[in-house]
This record gives C-alpha cells, sequence and structure tokens, in this order.
C-alpha cells in the first residue's frame, strides 16, 4: 500500500507540473494575442488557409452557449475535480494506463485555460483561425481538450480492452 501512495504522489506531481506547463503556455499565448491582435486586422500566416485573430469569445466551444458565464464557473470546477479524482484514484498505477494519464492532464489544462479566462476577463480569448475550412476561432486550451477528447477516442475504442476499462469504473486497481 505505501508503494502504491508514493506511486500516486509521484503521479500527481509529475501531472501538476506538466499541468502548470501547460496552462502557462495557453494563458503566455492568449496575453500575446490580447497585446498583438486585439483591435488589428487578422495576421495572415498562410493566404487563404490560416491567420491569427483576435476574438472574445463568451460562450463554448463553437461559440456556444453565449454569454452562460456563470454556468461554465460552476460545471468547470465540477468536471475538473471529477476527472482529476479519476485520474488519481481510478486509474490503476500502471504503465499501461499512462495514456489516460495524459488526456487527464491535458484536459484540466485545457478546461483551466479557459476558466482563468472567464473568471478573470468574462470571456475567452480566441485567436487560431482556419480560414479555408471557415472553422471557428480557437485557443491552445481549445486544442488541449479536443487532443484529450481524441486520445480517449481512440483509447477506448482501439488500445484498451473492455476489461481493462472495467478496472478504472469497478475501482480496481
Amino acid at each position: 500500500m505505501k508503494r502504491l501512495a508514493r506511486i500516486r504522489w509521484k503521479k500527481a506531481i509529475l501531472g501538476l507540473f506538466c499541468f502548470l506547463v501547460l496552462l502557462s503556455l495557453d494563458q503566455w499565448t492568449k496575453r500575446l494575442a490580447v497585446a498583438h491582435l486585439r483591435g488589428q486586422e487578422a495576421y495572415v500566416l498562410w493566404d487563404g488557409v490560416f491567420e491569427l485573430r483576435y476574438l472574445e469569445n463568451f460562450g463554448a466551444a463553437f461559440s456556444t452557449f453565449q454569454n452562460q458565464r456563470t454556468f461554465f464557473l460552476i460545471l468547470t470546477p465540477i468536471a475538473m475535480l471529477l476527472i482529476l479524482y479519476i485520474d488519481l484514484f481510478r486509474i490503476p498505477q500502471t504503465r499501461r494506463y499512462l495514456w489516460m494519464d495524459i488526456a487527464a492532464v491535458l484536459f484540466l489544462s485545457g478546461a483551466a485555460g479557459n476558466f482563468i479566462d472567464r473568471l478573470i476577463l468574462g470571456y475567452v480569448v480566441d485567436f487560431f483561425y482556419f480560414r479555408l475550412i471557415d472553422f471557428p476561432v480557437f485557443n491552445v486550451a481549445d486544442v488541449y481538450v479536443v487532443a484529450a477528447a481524441l486520445l480517449l477516442f481512440v483509447l477506448c475504442f482501439f488500445y484498451y480492452k473492455e476489461e481493462d476499462l472495467e478496472r478504472i469504473f469497478s475501482g480496481g486497481h
């Protein structure tokens, strides 16, 4: 049992370090967007394909749920605590589940990055825009959340077996 607790602590410390690095990168890029893109024309990186364009998003992904700040300020910490609990206490402490840990850190970093914006600014700063496909403007935190979701999809459908997932939800380590 002591070994499991030691592994859990090491995992938590490494996860916290990665979380802080990813969160810092997200917040830094948003501050750059505010400083250099706000009030400016879009900065074209690849004509007709990709540009940096400042947007204040008062909703969620793809600008859905506009002006639902209170909802997100309540929901986000609850979701983050649930993911943190599952990652630290339900996912078995073995190498086989390392990718689940990575997905959790990505999700937590992205959720925290956008939560900070909503809490402090009242909106989320978005700035990446794929003009080629007219994809909604997004940010680094959004990339983390989408990467986590895609990783979880691949893991659940192509990597883990049913028994592996049952170990998480049954609490068996």
